[in-house]
């Protein structure tokens, strides 16, 4: 077996002996350290060692990408570590076992979410991970990913302030996920003492001026119709319809979905999901079997409940909001919620705003937050906390007992019902 000085010129004459599948050249100055040369022309460092009585063998690594002197200095550690002990061969083999980020996501995902969650937060983790997560730390062993690493990443996404936290808090339910089945530890967490970004709360409450022309936009939408523009200076512009034909009715299902969305407080696919069987007119309750809290009672006012009643049924449809396909509901508001909002006046108007002005109306009137959450659906009470600044009640009524009594004394309201001021004698 050939042996020798280990350098670069050696290394670089050394070839693989003809017929042979490899050949070795082991160094004269460090015992089990050598280099193997195979037919394609690749060399890699090698060392070589007895454990527990038999001959094992590691690669240390490519030549070209390692100097024989750099080799060498691994070889040196490596071969010392089996002094001590350890045994290279299966290091490897433990570490090339660890699975990669990508790998438990994957399964924490379809073990985890997709039976425990909603489909659309499934899909939402799935879309977060791709296209967030999965291009820098993906193919990362679980256990290499380091906090450095998930913190550049959400610096990152410092554009994206509220995307940056999910990506953050799905990496630490993932690394969580896994310390429970024994894959990771997890006090090593790699996103804990990593500060999220503040997020800027975008709560838009209709005003009675508001809700006035959304109602009128919606009666004219469902009746005459809504106009629509044409930019005449378009050469199709002369094709157009007249201007008195320029209006577009929408479906009485899309209004009345928007109704109801307005007078229940629904999240949209509660309405836009619900069937005509989950109606118990007599109770004034859509008995939802699914939604994002599980199973729910939305309450329906008087007013709901008239829109229901006038709302048409769709023979082999079980839905409330039928879509186009039989037997199916309606996708999405989009289209016609863009028209009404846009006639209206109220632009940046989301369809979930309908939801939040819904609540802001229960917490102005002092109804009391568990109230307002109960009407919600809110599984957990600190999600109605958002509406706290609302519910001013009795400060409201105080203020307000207080100021009248004030008003009245300096206006000499003889007739009205005014509370003595007790004045300081000595003032």
């Amino acid at each position: 077996m050939p042996t020798g000085r280990i350098s670069k010129r050696s290394v670089d004459a050394f070839s693989c002996e003809l017929g042979k599948d490899r050949s070795f050249l082991w160094d004269t100055g460090l015992s089990g350290f050598g280099v193997c040369a195979y037919p394609g022309g690749k060399k890699t460092y090698v060392a070589q060692f007895r454990k527990d009585g038999r001959s094992r063998r590691v690669v240390v690594g490519d030549h070209g990408r390692l100097t024989p002197d750099q080799a060498r200095s691994l070889a040196l550690v490596m071969l010392g570590d089996v002094e001590q002990g350890a045994d290279p061969v299966e290091q490897r083999r433990a570490g090339r076992a660890v699975p990669t980020l990508q790998s438990v996501a994957d399964d924490y995902l379809r073990l985890h979410v997709a039976l425990k969650r909603k489909g659309r937060t499934e899909a939402e983790y799935r879309r977060i991970f791709a296209i967030c997560i999965s291009p820098t730390l993906g193919s990362k062993r679980v256990t290499d990913v380091s906090r450095a690493e998930v913190a550049k990443l959400h610096a990152d996404l410092s554009g994206t302030p509220h995307q940056a936290n999910r990506a953050l808090a799905l990496i630490s339910a993932i690394w969580n996920w896994a310390a429970r089945r024994g894959e990771v530890h997890r006090d090593q967490n790699p996103t804990s003492n990593i500060e999220k970004y503040r997020e800027a709360k975008r709560d838009r409450f209709l005003t009675s001026a508001e809700f006035a022309r959304l109602g009128d936009v919606l009666r004219e939408a469902e009746t005459i119709g809504l106009q629509w523009t044409v930019d005449e200076t378009k050469p199709t512009a002369k094709h157009a319809a007249k201007d008195m034909n320029r209006r577009t009715v929408i479906d009485p299902h899309a209004a009345a979905a928007i109704r109801l969305l307005i007078l229940t407080g629904a999240r949209l696919k509660e309405i836009l999901n619900a069937h005509w069987s989950e109606v118990d007119l007599e109770r004034g309750i859509l008995f939802l079997r699914d939604s994002k809290t599980g199973k729910k009672p939305v309450y329906l006012s008087a007013a709901a409940q008239a829109v229901l009643a006038a709302v048409p049924r769709v023979d082999g449809n079980p839905y409330i909001i039928p879509g186009k396909n039989p037997a199916a509901p309606r996708a999405d508001l989009n289209n016609p919620w863009s028209s009404v909002r846009r006639a209206a006046g109220l632009d940046g108007v989301r369809v979930h705003d309908l939801r939040h002005t819904f609540a802001s109306i229960g917490a102005g009137a002092a109804l009391g937050l568990p109230v307002i959450g109960k009407l919600l659906g809110h599984s957990q009470s600190a999600t109605t906390q958002r509406y706290a600044h609302l519910d001013v009640d009795p400060l409201r009524r105080a203020v307000d007992t207080i100021g009248s009594t004030i008003s009245a004394a300096m206006t000499r309201n003889i007739g009205a019902n005014v509370t003595p001021i007790k004045g300081n004698k000595h003032a």
